[in-house]
């Protein structure tokens, strides 16, 4: 047995890694104190972080950022009516160029998975898996 990783398979495109110039302001109830991060990589390459594990993040914002941060538009989304809790995350910057402004909680079903999704740049939330 090998105890290299296994690369993935040739047909499998992944993202490029973005260009990345994001600060992510997060608070974890109305009023509190704010917690700011940033993250920022060039060329495929780490520049600056102030995240616990800027490499997962990194990925996270590669694999969904694209549609997170401009979503297409499209009919309404059902919502599972649930509350995740009261964190607000706000995050601006740049990805690949362009302006990002996005504001994330856990409000209902939707929000909660759009926070999974990038839980690495945003912090992890109970039940967490990354998936949306």
């Amino acid at each position: 047995m090998s105890d290299t990783p296994a690369s993935p398979p040739p047909d499998i495109d992944l993202p490029p890694v973005p260009d990345l110039e994001l600060t992510v302001i997060l608070t974890h109830s109305p009023g509190g104190q704010e917690h700011v991060f940033a993250l920022v990589s060039r060329s495929g390459q780490l520049v600056e972080s102030t995240l616990p594990d800027p490499a997962a993040a990194i990925a996270a914002v590669g694999r969904f950022g694209e549609r997170i941060f401009f979503p297409e538009p499209g009919p309404p989304k059902l919502c599972t009516q649930q509350y995740g809790g009261p964190q607000v995350a706000v995050v601006t910057g740049t990805f690949n160029g362009r302006p990002v402004n996005s504001r994330f909680s856990l409000t209902d079903g939707c929000e909660i998975a759009r926070w999974r999704a990038l839980s690495p740049l945003l912090g992890g939330v109970a039940g967490s898996t990354g998936a949306i």
